[in-house]
């Protein structure tokens, strides 16, 4: 199996079935944004950090377009989200083939656009993932599935984060999914940070101290 993401790996103190982390980056980013917080997460974590598939200019990354026009304001173009999905999915996949993780240990992290894909990912395709952290960014329906069944998702766990004074993507938007999560019995926490688009240094201690818990 191959893959065309590009992507860096830490690997695991463990020599097999270690539990697996992938982080997807923000809009505009790359691999190395999320990657700093590598060396202070649990040492047993094989982590791998991906790069969007679409360059932008003059550098970064994006997962799928955002576009602005006059008429619909700010739209994501949703079938790029819908193709970056499938090619999370199949990374998954691409990654407990060829190292010795655990696929039945799946975390996600996931920042801003990243997120709302980490959300999708695990929505759309349950059977692969264990865990998502979600950070400063919400779920979009877009490109869920029509119909999830509770069973289906009955194993996830999300840890949901937002600033309250984020300018990027509105609290409100990100407050919707503890309803969201809840209407499906899915376990979750939910937290805000007194911080703009970003990740407040209490809400990595607290998505760590979750993540530990999980390992």
């Amino acid at each position: 199996m191959t893959t065309n993401l590009h992507y860096i790996t830490r690997p695991s103190s463990l020599k097999e079935n270690a539990p697996l982390l992938i982080m997807c980056h923000g809009y505009g980013s790359d691999e190395n944004d999320l990657f700093s917080f590598a060396t202070e997460l649990p040492e047993e974590l094989f982590i791998i950090s991906l790069r969007a598939p679409y360059a932008m200019q003059p550098y970064g990354n994006a997962w799928y377009a955002i576009n602005f026009d006059a008429e619909k304001g700010k739209w994501s173009d949703n079938e790029q989200a819908k193709q970056s999905v499938d090619l999370i999915s199949e990374f998954i996949d691409y990654a407990c083939e060829t190292y010795p993780v655990n696929s039945k240990n799946v975390t996600l992290l996931g920042f801003s656009q990243g997120t709302i894909l980490s959300y999708a990912v695990a929505l759309n395709y349950p059977e692969k993932v264990k865990n998502v952290v979600a950070l400063s960014g919400y779920i979009n329906d877009d490109i869920l599935p029509n119909n999830i069944d509770e069973k289906d998702v009955a194993h996830l766990s999300f840890f949901c984060s937002h600033g309250s004074v984020d300018q990027v993507i509105p609290v409100n938007w990100a407050r919707k999914a503890p309803e969201f999560l809840k209407a499906l019995n899915i376990d979750y926490k939910y937290s805000e940070y007194p911080v703009g688009h970003g990740v407040a240094p209490q809400n990595f201690y607290d998505f760590r101290n979750w993540i530990e818990k999980r390992v």
